[in-house]
């Protein structure tokens, strides 16, 4: 597995991947802060195409990612990821709704806890997923990144066809 680092408006983001696609996006706090495993290798070389991909998306021009990714998980979890990678740029649904779309309707913790797990988030939109009241609910990164997320998509969909 390959790792480099990318600063970004929301801290310094680990990603990793390798020939397969990306793997992982980690943050720089909250739950989801990680760090790389003692046989990664750093190398940016196999990650320059997600490197410029997310500067694009926090320069707000990019909208849809394209990249080869490795989910990973349960088959359910994986449900639940590829789920999340139909939300549109720029919008939320909540969990209960996700729930629905993979003909789960009453696993609505379930997908809560897969997509806390989401080891791709912004790529794979997890923050665009809140709580059926509308509000902000966990984020691996911490709600202010949520928030800041979500912000960033809100300023830039109207920006873009």
């Amino acid at each position: 597995m390959h790792y480099c680092y990318l600063d970004t408006p929301i801290g310094e983001l680990l990603l990793a991947g390798d020939g397969d696609g990306l793997a992982t996006i980690g943050f720089p706090r909250g739950p989801m802060r990680r760090a790389p495993e003692p046989d990664w290798i750093f190398n940016e070389k196999p990650l320059a195409e997600a490197r410029r991909q997310l500067v694009e998306y926090f320069a707000g021009e990019r909208r849809v990612f394209d990249l080869p990714l490795q989910l990973s998980g349960t088959e359910f979890q994986v449900s639940v990821l590829e789920a999340l990678l139909d939300i549109p740029y720029g919008e939320t649904t909540s969990y209960g709704e996700i729930a629905r779309r993979i003909g789960r309707p009453r696993a609505v913790r379930a997908v809560g806890a897969a997509n806390g797990r989401n080891p791709i988030p912004i790529v794979v939109p997890c923050h665009r997923v809140i709580g059926s009241t509308g509000d902000l609910t966990g984020f691996g990164g911490g709600l202010d990144t949520k928030e800041a997320l979500l912000r960033l998509e809100a300023e830039h969909s109207s920006d873009l066809l």
